[in-house]
């Protein structure tokens, strides 16, 4: 006789719900676990549609199924802050949207706190989450880039300009 153990169908539903939680974790380039208690609905409905227009996937999961989704993926150090009210902002291709959407909501929002988060698969704190908020988008960095290498050539098309002008 073979030892078979019987899901019920709720076991099985958090099952599956654990098994989408490790996805989203995995497919994701970041995410950030944030306290939303003594948002009002329409705070709530703002905060949402923030997420939604930055490309993230804003959610409010249970603790312990993400626990349990982090844990058998070899994270265990969220452990401790998944307690309380909790919400999830996973983001596939941004990894700087969530923290960015999530620190101005703490700022625009008195009750809103970030917990911690996760960028290239590693734990970060708050202090983490805050300073990666703070680091300008990949388009403004391009640009900034763009700006340093050209002054050089613009200083020569200027002197060159400058000494034409004079041999006239």
């Amino acid at each position: 006789m073979e030892n078979v153990v019987k899901l019920s169908p709720s076991q099985i539903e958090k099952r599956a719900i654990v098994e989408q939680i490790k996805e989203k974790i995995q497919n994701s380039a970041s995410f950030v676990i944030i306290d939303y208690k003594g948002l009002t609905v329409a705070q709530d409905t703002e905060f949402r549609a923030e997420f939604r227009k930055n490309g993230v996937d804003y959610k409010v999961l249970k603790n312990t199924l993400v626990r349990k989704a982090l844990n058998e993926l070899g994270y265990t150090e969220f452990d401790e802050v998944l307690n309380g009210p909790s919400a999830f902002a996973f983001c596939e291709n941004d990894p700087l949207a969530p923290a960015k959407v999530a620190s101005e909501g703490a700022k625009k929002y008195k009750s809103v706190s970030i917990k911690c988060g996760m960028f290239d698969k590693k734990f970060a704190d708050v202090e983490t989450v805050n300073a990666m908020a703070s680091v300008p988008s990949r388009e403004i960095l391009l640009s900034m880039l763009v700006s340093v290498l050209s002054a050089p050539i613009r200083g020569l098309a200027v002197a060159l300009n400058a000494i034409a002008e004079k041999g006239e």
